[in-house]
């Protein structure tokens, strides 16, 4: 899994930010990439942060929150 971490602030008991780039992400949620961008359109799943001129990462805060909201299947 491709991670990204940013070291905590002044307070000792705040977790750092980590971010996942898209093949983490695809493997995390089982959604292609097209998926997350037309989900992302729909507003119904999180943005990515701006790294850098051509990369972006997603908040795995934000994931597993996203995670957490989906509807459970009934198999």
């Amino acid at each position: 899994m491709q991670q990204t971490s940013t070291p905590p602030s002044d307070t000792h008991d705040q977790v750092p930010t980590v971010f996942l780039r898209m093949p983490s992400v695809m493997q995390m949620t089982g959604l292609g990439r097209s998926t997350i961008y037309r989900l992302m359109a729909q507003q119904q799943f999180p943005c990515p942060v701006r790294l850098g001129v051509r990369a972006v990462a997603w908040r795995r805060s934000e994931l597993d929150l996203w995670s957490q909201t989906r509807p459970a299947t009934s198999h």
